[in-house]
């Protein structure tokens, strides 16, 4: 049975925001929608400036393994 329910995510579950009738320990899944995180704006270009360093930093020491999947740019911006 297919139902859409609305909850909110609060520290690492997902709270119904209206009853939802399943037996116990009932396997679900769930399709999130929306943004999963929003960046804050970082007004103060030296605070930008650091940010980006870190994450450039980050993606350098930790690369994508050789052996990883190549997705074309079709498979990319697949639409569902």
């Amino acid at each position: 049975m297919n139902r859409t329910v609305k909850a909110i995510y609060k520290t690492g579950s997902f709270i119904l925001k209206e009853p939802y009738d399943a037996p116990e320990n009932a396997e679900v899944e769930l399709t999130v929608h929306g943004p999963l995180l929003i960046a804050p704006k970082i007004a103060d270009p030296n605070a930008r400036a650091r940010a980006l360093r870190a994450i450039t930093e980050r993606m350098r020491t930790n690369p994508l393994p050789h052996e990883a999947i190549r997705f074309s740019r079709d498979e990319l911006h697949e639409r569902r």
